[in-house]
């Protein structure tokens, strides 16, 4: 685990794009982002393409050399074996795959994917040497009864218990009622829940380990209001839906820092 919080852009296509599109989406926002003279180390930006196109764009990424890392939207708690439709975190590691999304609430609510079920979808990530992004988020009935930080807190404490060891994470506060809705929390609100959600890190894991830890946010993020919610140094990234299918508006995305000065 390092202790620089390098700024992470993620984009999440969820279920769009075939492979022939994929590859015209990543070779635009690549030429857009080195026209850009963007500064990989200052920002990393990762897509998360379907698992149908990673292969493609592995194939992208070293033949271009490009600087783009390649993540998937999902694993299988299991290694291998008769489990029909499942992607194995070993497979995904041969394609070079560096992250991958766990208990996104697209995953929690149609899939019906418990807290013990991305428990054991981390402790998969850990076991390939994938770094998982933990998604957490609160519905609009719990934000009104339970508040903005209980749900995110109890999910991730969830997602990161019962491992021998932990490995590199990532944590991403996506309320529910801000994806693809319009409706996107406020820069204070985003700020706030991050902090609390470190804060839940340190006490359980020490706070070393929650100093490290990047936390993202994520609902509704474009290139116009990515500034704001990246000002509080309690957010460390985006986790960006829709937004990730246009190049020209991610690369503004991942070039967030030119607005931070405005």
């Amino acid at each position: 685990m390092t202790n620089q919080r390098i700024p992470l852009i993620a984009g999440n296509w969820k279920m769009n794009l075939d492979h022939q599109q994929a590859i015209a989406l990543v070779q635009k926002l690549a030429w857009s982002l080195k026209d850009a003279n963007h500064d990989y180390k200052s920002a990393e930006v990762v897509v998360f393409p379907p698992f149908t196109d990673l292969r493609s764009i592995q194939t992208l990424i070293d033949a271009d050399k490009l600087e783009l890392g390649l993540g998937a939207q999902d694993l299988s708690k299991f290694d291998s074996g008769a489990y029909t439709g499942e992607i194995s975190g070993a497979f995904l590691k041969k394609l070079d795959v560096k992250y991958v999304l766990v208990g996104h609430s697209e995953r929690r609510q149609y899939h019906n994917e418990t807290d013990e079920v991305i428990q054991a979808k981390t402790a998969a990530a850990f076991r390939h040497g994938l770094v998982p992004i933990i998604c957490v988020g609160e519905t609009l009935e719990q934000l009104e009864n339970e508040g903005q930080s209980a749900v995110p807190i109890r999910q991730t404490l969830a997602a990161l218990a019962g491992h021998e060891k932990l490995g590199d994470f990532v944590i991403a506060y996506e309320p529910v009622w801000a994806i693809g809705t319009g409706k996107v929390a406020t820069a204070e609100e985003a700020a706030s829940v991050a902090g609390k959600l470190r804060a839940a890190i340190s006490e359980a894991f020490g706070s070393e380990l929650a100093a490290a830890t990047r936390i993202l946010y994520g609902g509704s993020v474009k290139a116009v209001n990515v500034a704001g919610f990246l000002r509080s140094p309690e957010v460390d990234g985006v986790l960006v839906g829709g937004a990730s299918l246009d190049a020209e508006e991610f690369s503004g995305i991942a070039r967030f820092q030119k607005h931070l000065a405005l």
